[in-house]
């Protein structure tokens, strides 16, 4: 479960044997959790999951991806390429 980024209490991360999933993200800060799928060609993302989150944390946690979308998805793309080797 590589780490990407770690803020404001978030854990932003990768699992590593989720098959050929699209690029994707999970969050998690305390007991909540959620996954976003990244939309690179719109620059948008997609919810796929939450759990035990309130609407302010959502807020946040979009805002985060949001403002590190480019070095997410970078951090995917090498991901995937260490998965591959």
């Amino acid at each position: 479960m590589p780490t990407v980024l770690l803020l404001s209490g978030w854990r932003l991360f990768f699992y590593a044997g989720e098959g050929n999933e699209p690029i994707h993200i999970h969050c998690r800060k305390g007991d909540m959790d959620c996954k976003y799928w990244l939309h690179p060609e719109e620059f948008e993302i997609s919810e796929a999951y939450m759990y035990n989150m309130n609407s302010a944390a959502k807020r946040e946690i979009r805002k985060i991806i949001f403002d590190h979308f480019e070095s997410i998805e970078k951090a995917w793309d090498d991901f995937q390429q260490r998965k591959s080797a």
